[in-house]
Protein backbone atom coordinates (compact mmCIF):
# COMPACT_ATOMS: atom_id res chain seq x y z
CA UNK A 1 0.00 0.00 0.00
CA UNK A 2 2.87 2.21 0.76
CA UNK A 3 4.38 1.70 -2.42
CA UNK A 4 1.57 3.02 -4.37
CA UNK A 5 1.10 6.03 -2.68
CA UNK A 6 4.95 6.44 -2.73
CA UNK A 7 5.12 6.26 -6.72
CA UNK A 8 1.78 9.21 -6.19
CA UNK A 9 3.78 11.40 -3.89
CA UNK A 10 6.65 11.44 -6.45
CA UNK A 11 4.81 12.10 -9.34
CA UNK A 12 3.06 15.05 -8.05
CA UNK A 13 6.39 16.35 -6.95
CA UNK A 14 8.19 15.35 -10.01
CA UNK A 15 5.96 17.53 -12.30
CA UNK A 16 7.21 20.93 -10.41
CA UNK A 17 10.25 20.17 -10.43
CA UNK A 18 10.93 19.27 -14.25
CA UNK A 19 8.79 22.17 -14.87
CA UNK A 20 11.57 24.79 -13.65
CA UNK A 21 14.12 23.16 -15.74
CA UNK A 22 12.18 22.84 -18.85
CA UNK A 23 13.23 24.64 -22.02
CA UNK A 24 10.97 27.22 -22.82
CA UNK A 25 10.90 27.96 -26.66
CA UNK A 26 9.48 31.31 -28.39
CA UNK A 27 5.89 31.43 -29.48
CA UNK A 28 5.73 30.53 -32.94
CA UNK A 29 5.13 33.80 -35.19
CA UNK A 30 2.64 32.75 -37.17
CA UNK A 31 0.02 31.05 -34.81
CA UNK A 32 -0.25 34.35 -32.61
CA UNK A 33 -1.60 37.60 -33.52
CA UNK A 34 -0.64 41.02 -31.26
CA UNK A 35 -1.74 42.59 -28.28
CA UNK A 36 -3.52 45.54 -29.71
CA UNK A 37 -5.59 42.32 -31.50
CA UNK A 38 -7.37 41.41 -28.02
CA UNK A 39 -10.54 42.68 -27.03
CA UNK A 40 -10.67 42.99 -23.66
CA UNK A 41 -14.85 43.02 -22.96
CA UNK A 42 -13.87 39.16 -24.38
CA UNK A 43 -11.14 38.91 -21.76
CA UNK A 44 -13.21 40.02 -19.00
CA UNK A 45 -16.46 37.55 -20.04
CA UNK A 46 -13.77 34.80 -20.30
CA UNK A 47 -12.14 35.28 -17.17
CA UNK A 48 -15.60 35.54 -15.28
CA UNK A 49 -16.89 32.41 -17.42
CA UNK A 50 -13.14 30.63 -15.95
CA UNK A 51 -14.40 31.18 -12.83
CA UNK A 52 -17.81 30.14 -13.07
CA UNK A 53 -16.48 26.85 -14.57
CA UNK A 54 -14.60 26.38 -11.51
CA UNK A 55 -17.35 26.82 -9.22
CA UNK A 56 -19.15 23.73 -10.85
CA UNK A 57 -17.16 20.72 -9.24
CA UNK A 58 -17.67 22.45 -6.01
CA UNK A 59 -21.22 22.64 -6.86
CA UNK A 60 -20.94 18.93 -8.20
CA UNK A 61 -19.14 17.49 -5.19
CA UNK A 62 -22.46 19.00 -2.82
CA UNK A 63 -24.51 17.76 -5.27
CA UNK A 64 -23.02 14.10 -5.17
CA UNK A 65 -22.54 14.13 -1.31
CA UNK A 66 -25.78 15.04 -0.35
CA UNK A 67 -27.11 11.89 -2.13
CA UNK A 68 -24.97 8.84 -0.33
CA UNK A 69 -25.18 7.76 3.26
CA UNK A 70 -23.48 9.76 6.04
CA UNK A 71 -20.63 7.71 6.58
CA UNK A 72 -19.34 8.30 2.70
CA UNK A 73 -20.58 11.78 2.18
CA UNK A 74 -17.14 13.11 3.14
CA UNK A 75 -15.11 10.99 0.44
CA UNK A 76 -17.63 11.40 -2.00
CA UNK A 77 -17.32 15.43 -1.96
CA UNK A 78 -12.94 14.37 -1.90
CA UNK A 79 -13.73 12.33 -5.18
CA UNK A 80 -15.00 15.49 -7.17
CA UNK A 81 -12.56 18.42 -5.39
CA UNK A 82 -9.68 16.53 -5.30
CA UNK A 83 -9.62 16.77 -9.40
CA UNK A 84 -9.30 20.50 -8.96
CA UNK A 85 -5.66 19.16 -7.94
CA UNK A 86 -5.03 16.05 -9.84
CA UNK A 87 -6.15 17.38 -13.73
CA UNK A 88 -4.83 21.07 -13.54
CA UNK A 89 -1.34 20.14 -12.69
CA UNK A 90 -1.79 17.15 -15.59
CA UNK A 91 -3.15 19.91 -17.89
CA UNK A 92 -0.48 22.38 -17.48
CA UNK A 93 1.82 19.37 -17.65
CA UNK A 94 0.69 17.67 -21.09
CA UNK A 95 -3.40 17.40 -21.06
CA UNK A 96 -3.58 21.02 -22.60
CA UNK A 97 -1.15 20.19 -25.66
CA UNK A 98 -2.42 16.72 -26.49
CA UNK A 99 -6.01 18.44 -26.20
CA UNK A 100 -5.28 21.49 -28.87
CA UNK A 101 -1.28 20.90 -30.13
CA UNK A 102 -1.04 20.83 -33.50
CA UNK A 103 -2.73 17.51 -35.00
CA UNK A 104 -1.59 13.76 -35.13
CA UNK A 105 -3.49 11.65 -36.66
CA UNK A 106 -4.66 10.79 -40.64
CA UNK A 107 -4.70 12.50 -43.86
CA UNK A 108 -7.34 12.80 -46.15
CA UNK A 109 -7.29 14.60 -49.42
CA UNK A 110 -4.35 16.47 -48.31
CA UNK A 111 -5.09 17.79 -45.13
CA UNK A 112 -4.13 16.29 -41.91
CA UNK A 113 -7.78 15.64 -39.12
CA UNK A 114 -5.94 15.12 -35.75
CA UNK A 115 -7.27 12.23 -33.55
CA UNK A 116 -4.95 13.99 -30.84
CA UNK A 117 -2.47 16.72 -30.52
CA UNK A 118 1.49 17.06 -30.22
CA UNK A 119 1.81 16.28 -26.24
CA UNK A 120 5.27 18.30 -26.63
CA UNK A 121 3.80 21.49 -28.19
CA UNK A 122 2.91 23.17 -25.40
CA UNK A 123 4.28 21.32 -22.26
CA UNK A 124 4.57 22.62 -19.13
CA UNK A 125 2.26 25.45 -21.19
CA UNK A 126 5.51 25.87 -23.42
CA UNK A 127 4.17 29.02 -25.88
CA UNK A 128 0.98 29.61 -23.48
CA UNK A 129 1.05 33.10 -22.82
CA UNK A 130 -0.32 36.92 -23.20
CA UNK A 131 -0.66 36.49 -27.06
CA UNK A 132 -4.05 35.60 -28.65
CA UNK A 133 -3.65 32.22 -30.91
CA UNK A 134 -4.81 33.47 -33.95
CA UNK A 135 -6.90 30.03 -34.66
CA UNK A 136 -8.17 28.91 -30.54
CA UNK A 137 -8.69 32.46 -29.48
CA UNK A 138 -7.98 35.42 -31.90
CA UNK A 139 -9.54 38.05 -28.79
CA UNK A 140 -8.33 36.79 -25.76
CA UNK A 141 -4.54 35.57 -24.61
CA UNK A 142 -4.01 31.89 -25.06
CA UNK A 143 -3.21 31.32 -21.72
CA UNK A 144 -6.71 32.43 -20.97
CA UNK A 145 -7.84 29.92 -23.26
CA UNK A 146 -5.90 27.35 -21.66
CA UNK A 147 -7.61 27.76 -18.24
CA UNK A 148 -10.67 28.16 -19.52
CA UNK A 149 -10.62 24.90 -21.03
CA UNK A 150 -8.62 23.54 -18.12
CA UNK A 151 -12.02 23.70 -16.14
CA UNK A 152 -13.69 21.17 -18.30
CA UNK A 153 -11.12 19.37 -18.22
CA UNK A 154 -11.68 19.07 -14.28
CA UNK A 155 -14.89 18.48 -13.96
CA UNK A 156 -15.57 15.44 -16.39
CA UNK A 157 -13.69 12.61 -14.34
CA UNK A 158 -15.35 13.95 -11.24
CA UNK A 159 -18.96 13.45 -12.71
CA UNK A 160 -17.86 10.04 -13.15
CA UNK A 161 -17.26 9.13 -9.57
CA UNK A 162 -21.03 9.37 -8.74
CA UNK A 163 -21.56 5.51 -10.83
CA UNK A 164 -19.11 3.69 -8.45
CA UNK A 165 -19.52 5.99 -4.96
CA UNK A 166 -19.36 4.46 -1.67
CA UNK A 167 -17.21 1.66 -2.35
CA UNK A 168 -13.76 2.47 -4.69
CA UNK A 169 -10.31 2.76 -3.09
CA UNK A 170 -9.06 6.59 -2.94
CA UNK A 171 -5.45 5.40 -4.14
CA UNK A 172 -7.03 3.82 -6.95
CA UNK A 173 -9.12 6.61 -8.30
CA UNK A 174 -6.75 8.97 -8.24
CA UNK A 175 -4.86 7.12 -10.62
CA UNK A 176 -7.75 6.82 -12.71
CA UNK A 177 -8.95 10.10 -13.15
CA UNK A 178 -5.43 10.77 -14.58
CA UNK A 179 -5.05 8.61 -16.78
CA UNK A 180 -8.67 9.07 -18.30
CA UNK A 181 -7.99 12.92 -19.22
CA UNK A 182 -4.69 11.92 -20.59
CA UNK A 183 -6.07 8.86 -22.96
CA UNK A 184 -9.84 9.91 -23.04
CA UNK A 185 -10.59 13.22 -22.25
CA UNK A 186 -7.66 15.23 -23.81
CA UNK A 187 -8.26 13.25 -27.25
CA UNK A 188 -11.89 13.85 -27.78
CA UNK A 189 -12.05 17.52 -26.65
CA UNK A 190 -8.95 17.95 -29.96
CA UNK A 191 -10.78 15.66 -32.13
CA UNK A 192 -14.10 17.85 -31.68
CA UNK A 193 -12.76 21.25 -31.01
CA UNK A 194 -9.31 21.94 -32.26
CA UNK A 195 -9.80 23.82 -35.78
CA UNK A 196 -8.63 19.96 -37.49
CA UNK A 197 -9.95 17.77 -35.26
CA UNK A 198 -11.26 14.31 -37.21
CA UNK A 199 -15.21 15.08 -35.56
CA UNK A 200 -15.43 18.01 -35.84
CA UNK A 201 -13.38 19.27 -39.42
CA UNK A 202 -13.90 16.53 -41.06
CA UNK A 203 -17.61 15.19 -39.56
CA UNK A 204 -18.78 18.51 -38.97
CA UNK A 205 -20.08 17.14 -35.67
CA UNK A 206 -21.13 19.94 -33.64
CA UNK A 207 -20.40 20.18 -30.30
CA UNK A 208 -21.05 23.87 -28.46
CA UNK A 209 -19.70 23.20 -24.80
CA UNK A 210 -18.80 19.64 -24.51
CA UNK A 211 -22.28 17.57 -24.78
CA UNK A 212 -19.63 14.68 -26.43
CA UNK A 213 -16.03 15.79 -25.22
CA UNK A 214 -17.93 15.69 -21.39
CA UNK A 215 -21.00 14.50 -20.71
CA UNK A 216 -21.17 11.03 -23.24
CA UNK A 217 -17.83 10.60 -22.04
CA UNK A 218 -18.30 11.14 -18.42
CA UNK A 219 -21.48 8.83 -18.80
CA UNK A 220 -20.39 5.80 -20.68
CA UNK A 221 -17.32 5.65 -18.64
CA UNK A 222 -19.27 5.63 -15.50
CA UNK A 223 -21.01 2.98 -16.91
CA UNK A 224 -18.00 0.63 -17.14
CA UNK A 225 -16.68 1.61 -13.59
CA UNK A 226 -20.36 0.50 -12.24
CA UNK A 227 -20.11 -2.78 -14.32
CA UNK A 228 -16.32 -3.52 -13.19
CA UNK A 229 -16.12 -2.59 -9.99
CA UNK A 230 -19.81 -4.41 -9.25
CA UNK A 231 -22.89 -3.69 -6.59
CA UNK A 232 -22.14 -2.29 -3.11
CA UNK A 233 -23.35 -4.56 -0.37
CA UNK A 234 -26.13 -2.23 0.29
CA UNK A 235 -27.26 -0.52 -2.75
CA UNK A 236 -30.32 1.04 -1.35
CA UNK A 237 -30.09 4.05 0.81
CA UNK A 238 -31.53 7.15 2.11
CA UNK A 239 -29.77 10.04 0.88
CA UNK A 240 -27.38 11.97 3.81
CA UNK A 241 -28.35 15.87 3.23
CA UNK A 242 -31.14 16.89 0.46
CA UNK A 243 -30.05 20.13 1.16
CA UNK A 244 -26.47 19.84 0.06
CA UNK A 245 -28.17 18.66 -3.21
CA UNK A 246 -30.09 21.56 -3.22
CA UNK A 247 -26.84 23.86 -2.59
CA UNK A 248 -24.59 21.86 -5.23
CA UNK A 249 -27.51 22.45 -8.10
CA UNK A 250 -27.64 25.97 -7.95
CA UNK A 251 -23.95 26.31 -8.08
CA UNK A 252 -24.18 24.04 -10.84
CA UNK A 253 -26.81 26.19 -12.63
CA UNK A 254 -24.90 29.20 -11.64
CA UNK A 255 -21.41 28.44 -13.13
CA UNK A 256 -23.59 26.45 -16.29
CA UNK A 257 -23.69 29.80 -17.59
CA UNK A 258 -20.14 30.34 -17.89
CA UNK A 259 -19.92 26.51 -18.69
CA UNK A 260 -21.97 27.01 -21.89
CA UNK A 261 -22.21 30.84 -22.42
CA UNK A 262 -18.55 30.99 -21.92
CA UNK A 263 -17.76 28.59 -24.88
CA UNK A 264 -19.05 31.42 -27.25
CA UNK A 265 -15.06 32.64 -26.58
CA UNK A 266 -16.58 35.97 -26.39
CA UNK A 267 -18.36 38.75 -24.93
CA UNK A 268 -20.91 38.44 -28.35
CA UNK A 269 -24.62 37.63 -29.00
CA UNK A 270 -24.02 34.03 -29.03
CA UNK A 271 -22.85 34.58 -25.80
CA UNK A 272 -26.23 36.08 -24.64
CA UNK A 273 -28.01 33.23 -26.56
CA UNK A 274 -26.59 30.20 -24.93
CA UNK A 275 -27.26 32.27 -21.48
CA UNK A 276 -30.93 32.19 -22.07
CA UNK A 277 -31.20 28.70 -23.78
CA UNK A 278 -29.09 27.03 -21.29
CA UNK A 279 -31.47 28.47 -18.20
CA UNK A 280 -34.75 27.99 -20.18
CA UNK A 281 -33.74 24.14 -20.73
CA UNK A 282 -32.92 23.38 -17.38
CA UNK A 283 -35.92 25.01 -16.15
CA UNK A 284 -38.41 23.07 -18.55
CA UNK A 285 -36.23 19.42 -17.86
CA UNK A 286 -36.58 20.13 -13.90
CA UNK A 287 -40.56 20.75 -14.38
CA UNK A 288 -41.28 18.23 -16.98
CA UNK A 289 -39.85 15.69 -14.86
CA UNK A 290 -41.45 16.27 -11.64
CA UNK A 291 -44.40 16.21 -13.35
CA UNK A 292 -43.63 12.84 -15.00
CA UNK A 293 -42.62 11.87 -11.89
CA UNK A 294 -45.71 12.84 -10.53
CA UNK A 295 -48.20 11.24 -13.46
CA UNK A 296 -46.27 8.39 -12.91
CA UNK A 297 -47.04 7.87 -9.43
CA UNK A 298 -43.94 9.14 -7.35
CA UNK A 299 -43.79 12.15 -5.53
CA UNK A 300 -42.61 14.98 -6.21
CA UNK A 301 -39.30 15.45 -3.97
CA UNK A 302 -36.77 18.58 -4.12
CA UNK A 303 -33.82 16.07 -5.26
CA UNK A 304 -35.49 14.67 -8.28
CA UNK A 305 -36.59 18.37 -8.86
CA UNK A 306 -32.57 19.05 -8.93
CA UNK A 307 -31.79 15.95 -10.95
CA UNK A 308 -34.23 17.18 -13.57
CA UNK A 309 -32.59 20.65 -13.84
CA UNK A 310 -28.77 18.98 -14.23
CA UNK A 311 -30.71 16.77 -16.99
CA UNK A 312 -31.54 20.12 -18.58
CA UNK A 313 -28.35 21.73 -18.38
CA UNK A 314 -26.55 18.30 -19.83
CA UNK A 315 -28.93 18.29 -22.85
CA UNK A 316 -28.51 21.69 -23.51
CA UNK A 317 -24.80 21.48 -23.39
CA UNK A 318 -24.18 20.68 -26.95
CA UNK A 319 -26.62 23.02 -28.91
CA UNK A 320 -26.82 26.15 -26.46
CA UNK A 321 -25.30 28.50 -28.98
CA UNK A 322 -26.85 27.01 -32.27
CA UNK A 323 -30.31 26.49 -31.26
CA UNK A 324 -33.71 29.14 -30.52
CA UNK A 325 -34.66 29.53 -27.16
CA UNK A 326 -38.13 27.79 -28.19
CA UNK A 327 -36.20 24.87 -29.48
CA UNK A 328 -34.65 25.13 -25.98
CA UNK A 329 -38.04 24.53 -24.91
CA UNK A 330 -38.50 21.59 -26.50
CA UNK A 331 -34.44 20.08 -25.66
CA UNK A 332 -35.61 19.81 -22.16
CA UNK A 333 -39.46 18.60 -22.13
CA UNK A 334 -37.97 16.00 -24.41
CA UNK A 335 -34.56 14.98 -22.61
CA UNK A 336 -36.28 14.98 -19.05
CA UNK A 337 -38.33 12.55 -20.04
CA UNK A 338 -35.85 10.04 -22.16
CA UNK A 339 -33.62 10.76 -18.89
CA UNK A 340 -36.20 9.79 -16.33
CA UNK A 341 -37.66 6.33 -18.29
CA UNK A 342 -33.60 5.48 -18.19
CA UNK A 343 -32.94 6.23 -14.74
CA UNK A 344 -36.29 3.83 -13.66
CA UNK A 345 -35.75 0.80 -16.61
CA UNK A 346 -35.80 -2.18 -15.26
CA UNK A 347 -32.45 -3.54 -17.31
CA UNK A 348 -30.91 -0.39 -15.89
CA UNK A 349 -31.17 -1.11 -12.56
CA UNK A 350 -29.57 -4.01 -12.44
CA UNK A 351 -26.50 -2.03 -12.96
CA UNK A 352 -25.52 -0.38 -9.46
CA UNK A 353 -24.68 2.93 -10.92
CA UNK A 354 -24.76 5.03 -7.64
CA UNK A 355 -26.32 8.21 -8.67
CA UNK A 356 -27.31 7.06 -11.85
CA UNK A 357 -24.55 9.48 -13.95
CA UNK A 358 -24.85 7.30 -17.17
CA UNK A 359 -29.10 8.08 -16.91
CA UNK A 360 -28.38 11.82 -16.29
CA UNK A 361 -25.07 12.35 -18.32
CA UNK A 362 -24.78 9.73 -20.38
CA UNK A 363 -28.52 9.26 -22.12
CA UNK A 364 -28.16 13.04 -21.29
CA UNK A 365 -25.74 14.17 -23.65
CA UNK A 366 -26.59 11.36 -26.21
CA UNK A 367 -29.98 13.18 -27.02
CA UNK A 368 -28.14 16.16 -26.71
CA UNK A 369 -26.37 15.21 -29.33
CA UNK A 370 -29.25 13.73 -31.27
CA UNK A 371 -31.58 17.06 -31.02
CA UNK A 372 -28.52 19.21 -31.78
CA UNK A 373 -27.96 17.13 -35.26
CA UNK A 374 -31.57 17.33 -35.61
CA UNK A 375 -32.20 21.71 -34.82
CA UNK A 376 -28.57 23.23 -34.56
CA UNK A 377 -26.71 24.77 -37.65
CA UNK A 378 -27.54 27.16 -40.40
CA UNK A 379 -30.42 26.82 -43.04
CA UNK A 380 -29.56 23.41 -45.12
CA UNK A 381 -27.26 21.78 -42.24
CA UNK A 382 -29.53 20.41 -39.61
CA UNK A 383 -32.21 17.58 -40.26
CA UNK A 384 -34.72 20.11 -39.77
CA UNK A 385 -33.43 21.98 -43.25
CA UNK A 386 -33.12 18.57 -45.09
CA UNK A 387 -29.71 18.58 -43.76
CA UNK A 388 -29.37 14.32 -44.03
CA UNK A 389 -25.66 13.96 -44.19
CA UNK A 390 -25.08 16.10 -41.12
CA UNK A 391 -27.41 14.18 -39.01
CA UNK A 392 -25.75 10.89 -40.54
CA UNK A 393 -22.46 12.30 -39.43
CA UNK A 394 -23.85 12.84 -35.96
CA UNK A 395 -25.25 9.89 -35.59
CA UNK A 396 -22.00 7.62 -36.72
CA UNK A 397 -19.86 9.77 -34.45
CA UNK A 398 -22.38 9.31 -31.66
CA UNK A 399 -22.23 5.25 -32.27
CA UNK A 400 -18.34 6.00 -32.22
CA UNK A 401 -17.63 7.95 -29.22
CA UNK A 402 -19.93 5.60 -27.04
CA UNK A 403 -17.62 2.79 -27.77
CA UNK A 404 -14.31 4.64 -27.65
CA UNK A 405 -15.46 5.75 -23.93
CA UNK A 406 -16.70 2.88 -22.50
CA UNK A 407 -14.38 0.62 -23.89
CA UNK A 408 -11.41 2.87 -23.02
CA UNK A 409 -13.26 3.42 -19.55
CA UNK A 410 -13.48 -0.28 -18.68
CA UNK A 411 -10.04 -0.90 -20.52
CA UNK A 412 -8.21 1.77 -17.74
CA UNK A 413 -10.70 -0.04 -14.86
CA UNK A 414 -9.20 -3.27 -16.00
CA UNK A 415 -5.18 -2.57 -16.43
CA UNK A 416 -4.99 -0.21 -13.19
CA UNK A 417 -6.89 -2.88 -11.25
CA UNK A 418 -3.65 -5.10 -11.70
CA UNK A 419 -1.82 -2.54 -10.40
CA UNK A 420 -4.02 -1.04 -7.49
CA UNK A 421 -6.93 -2.44 -6.20
CA UNK A 422 -9.62 -0.61 -6.92
CA UNK A 423 -12.79 -1.98 -4.83
CA UNK A 424 -12.63 -1.61 -0.76
CA UNK A 425 -12.29 -4.35 1.36
CA UNK A 426 -16.14 -5.52 2.27
CA UNK A 427 -15.33 -4.68 5.93
CA UNK A 428 -14.08 -1.18 5.02
CA UNK A 429 -17.22 -0.73 2.93
CA UNK A 430 -19.12 -1.36 5.56
CA UNK A 431 -17.84 1.17 8.32
CA UNK A 432 -18.02 3.55 5.66
CA UNK A 433 -15.46 5.41 3.40
CA UNK A 434 -15.06 8.56 5.06
CA UNK A 435 -13.31 6.63 8.18
CA UNK A 436 -11.62 3.66 6.20
CA UNK A 437 -10.10 5.85 3.51
CA UNK A 438 -9.60 9.40 5.18
CA UNK A 439 -9.69 9.10 8.90
CA UNK A 440 -12.79 11.66 8.90
CA UNK A 441 -16.93 12.17 9.39
CA UNK A 442 -19.27 14.47 10.28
Amino acid sequence: MKFKWKVAFLITIAAPVVGLFWKHSQPIIENFGTEEQLNYADIAWLLTASCLVLLMTPGLSLFYGGMVVRKNLISTMLQSFISLGVVTMLWVVVGFSIAFGDPIGITIDGVKYGIFGNPFQYMFFDQVAELPHKALGPTIPFILFALFQMKFAVITPAIITGSFAERVRFIGYLFFIGIFCVFVYAPLAHMVWHPNGLIGSYFGVLDFAGGTVVHISAGLASLAGALFLGKRKKPHHEPSNITYVLLGTGMLWFGWFGFNAGSSLGANATAALAFATTTICSATAMMTWVLFDRIQGRKISAMQACIGAVVGLVVITPAAGYITVPQSFFFGAVGAIVSNIAMHAKFLKRIDDTLDVFACHGIGGIMGMILTAIFAGKEGSSLMNGGWSVFGSHMLVLIGVCAFSFGMGYLIFFVLNKFVTLRVREEYEEIGLDISQHGESI
